[in-house]
């Protein structure tokens, strides 16, 4: 196990909710595109999420990992249970008595943020909306926790001119 001096601690990302949220949109199903479809595409997310340096290359099995870890994510997001996976993360205690996560891979950090915003209760704020269409991952900020679409604007409306539509027309 490396030193504590040796991980990538979880506070180098933000708020780790919204890590996964980024990490769960990494495949696009309105665009049906998949940012890990390559190691070269993965790598080049984690340079954008300013964690390319951290980690150094990534391989085809860390991209594997990655693939099961946000195909679990999204499961979980979408209401549906997820299989089991594991992943490996450090927890380290400061010198002030916090307790610290962190990880020596890039799948390892976006776990210790799934566990981190597990342990505070937030998980069930990352949500998938509905739309077949679209399927984007967000955080519910809603005080109630019943935001239901990624975009009132969008998805929402769409929805909501739908039914409309369904209950006007004959029957």
């Amino acid at each position: 196990m490396p030193a504590s001096t040796d991980l990538v601690r979880l506070d180098v990302c933000g708020d780790p909710a919204d890590l996964i949220v980024r990490f769960i949109n990494t495949l696009d199903v309105e665009a049906g595109t998949d940012v890990l479809d390559t190691v070269d595409a993965w790598q080049s997310w984690l340079s954008a999420q300013g964690l390319g340096a951290s980690f150094g290359r990534e391989s085809a099995r860390e991209l594997e990992l990655a693939r099961e870890l946000r195909d679990g994510l999204r499961a979980l997001a979408s209401g549906a249970r997820a299989q089991v996976w594991q992943v490996g993360i450090q927890v380290a205690l400061t010198d002030n008595g916090e307790v610290e996560l962190g990880a020596d891979t890039a799948v390892g950090l976006i776990a210790a943020a799934a566990a981190k915003v597990t342990i505070e209760k937030r998980l069930d704020r990352v949500k998938i909306c509905p739309a077949d269409d679209c399927r984007w991952a967000f955080y519910d900020t809603s005080r109630n926790h019943s935001r239901q679409w990624c975009s009132m604007e969008v998805c929402g409306n769409r929805a909501k001119a739908r039914a409309h539509r369904e209950r006007g027309a004959p029957a």
